[in-house]
């Protein structure tokens, strides 16, 4: 599967921002949804965000109003603006992908730590 590369996370304190960004170097698909997932140490990896191509945005409730995402087409990718993060929002970030035959692509996750 094509990979997708993460960049932007990195160590924070609490009520900082954090901007992360979701790229596909070498694309062979064109992407039509784009979603951001996180994954804490020790649970379950969670929905944060998902993107159309048509610009339709939907959010988890935790983030909503914090959190905004939006699509790249030239990069079939896109980015994932973190406003005031909370210690609770540390963890691995992933960006998703789908194309137009739902294809599903997967990065490797950027970190990002939260701290008093």
């Amino acid at each position: 599967q094509v990979q997708l590369v993460e960049s932007g996370g990195g160590r924070v304190q609490a009520g900082e921002s954090l901007r992360l960004s979701c790229v596909a170097p070498r694309s062979v698909f064109t992407a039509v949804e784009i979603g951001w997932w996180r994954e804490a140490q020790g649970k379950q990896r969670e929905w944060v965000a998902t993107v159309l191509i048509d610009g339709r945005r939907r959010y988890a409730q935790d983030f909503e109003g914090r959190f905004a995402i939006t699509m790249d087409k030239g990069k079939n990718g896109g980015d994932l603006q973190m406003n005031d993060l909370q210690l609770d929002d540390t963890g691995v970030y992933f960006c998703t992908a789908k194309d137009i035959y739902d294809n599903s692509y997967w990065g490797r996750g950027t970190q990002v730590t939260v701290s008093l």
